[in-house]
């Protein structure tokens, strides 16, 4: 009977001294879509920020496959083109993307930058990428929905 009890002790004290070796699932999201422009916003160093929504004279539009980007931006009372086209790579809270070519506009810029390196975060239908300074400072984010 000592052994037994002894045993149905042991047994009781090593369950409820196991840790719990079940790990809360984290979720994944992906950037494949097509992605709308919702709004932006400018950060300022007094710590103000201007937040400038989408209308029908500003758009852009951010597509992804499973490497590639291309984006687009209409401005209305801008009679240049905007676009580009590049690779992209996602992990860690980190959004990279490494232009190939653009509109005539653009590719004058990607002369001086063709990467781009953001923080991000994303749920399933909407993310942030927000571009950080030397000092690890906000400049500006750019707000998305995902439209498909």
């Amino acid at each position: 009977m000592k052994t037994i009890t002894f045993i149905l002790c042991t047994f009781i004290f090593l369950s409820c001294n196991k840790k719990n070796t079940v790990e809360p699932t984290v979720k994944e999201y992906t950037l494949e879509g097509a992605w709308e422009l919702v709004s932006f916003l400018n950060y300022k160093n007094d710590g103000s920020v201007d937040t400038i929504r989408s209308s029908n004279e500003y758009k852009q539009m951010k597509m992804y496959s499973k490497t590639k980007i291309m984006w687009s931006r209409l401005q209305a009372w801008d009679s240049l083109d905007w676009f580009g086209v590049g690779d992209y790579t996602f992990r860690d809270g980190k959004l990279t993307e490494v232009l190939d070519y653009g509109s005539k506009a653009m590719n004058s810029r990607l002369k001086a930058q063709n990467k781009f390196v953001f923080d991000i975060l994303i749920d399933e239908n909407k993310f942030t990428q927000i571009e950080i300074d030397s000092m690890g400072h906000p400049i500006y984010a750019e707000n998305y929905k995902r439209v498909e």
